[in-house]
């Protein structure tokens, strides 16, 4: 392996933050945002539809527009972070490994990442290459930013049909982390590894 590149959020971030956030946007307790979440992933759904139902007939767009302009949009800072996420990218670095972070996220979201010093390479998101997993042109982007060949190439995601499929479908190879709603309730038979941290992680690619 020459690369390791990383999804964002409930790869790296914790959505707790988001959700809650939206929560107190629409005025529902945080406990019933979850559940909402919760069963509009169990049914294949956008997570977005969590916000439709908590309040409907809701433009999520223009409500998220809303929230920018009120001083209540993107946030992230360390308490984001699961705890194994700067061990683990300095591990991987420390063996030689570039390390990348790319996901479905906007612009704001990738300046507040360089904002927090990670130890990662280079850092992108969707919102800066304009596409968004799962699509082709995504992975295909990836590939042409990140060092290496395809195969020498690991993405880490929790997501089985926007990261690990469409990942290995451009000839990367990849690392379902179990973790976060869709992580934990569902499986990826097809990726490389399959681990529940990114310690884990870490020991099965550097191999000590």
């Amino acid at each position: 392996m020459r690369a390791v590149v990383f999804d964002i959020g409930e790869t790296l971030t914790s959505d707790t933050r988001y959700w809650g956030d939206w929560a107190r946007w629409l005025g529902v307790p945080a406990h019933t945002m979850s559940a909402l979440v919760g069963a509009v992933l169990a049914e294949g759904r956008d997570n977005a539809d969590a916000i439709r139902i908590a309040r409907t007939g809701v433009d999520v767009a223009a409500e998220w527009r809303a929230r920018q302009a009120a001083g209540k949009g993107d946030y992230l800072d360390e308490t984001d972070l699961y705890p194994d996420v700067r061990p683990a990218l300095m591990r991987l670095r420390e063996d030689g490994l570039w390390v990348g972070i790319a996901g479905n996220q906007n612009a704001a979201v990738g300046d507040l990442l360089r904002g927090l010093d990670l130890p990662a390479d280079a850092i992108a998101t969707s919102g800066e290459w304009q596409v968004s997993k799962p699509a082709p042109d995504f992975f295909k982007r990836l590939i042409h930013w990140a060092p290496g060949e395809p195969h020498e190439i690991v993405y880490v995601g929790d997501h089985p049909a926007n990261d690990i499929t469409p990942a290995r479908a451009a000839g990367l190879r990849t690392a379902h982390i179990r973790r976060g709603p869709i992580g934990l309730t569902t499986s990826a038979p097809d990726a490389d590894w399959t681990v529940n941290s990114l310690t884990e992680l870490a020991g099965l690619l550097v191999g000590r």
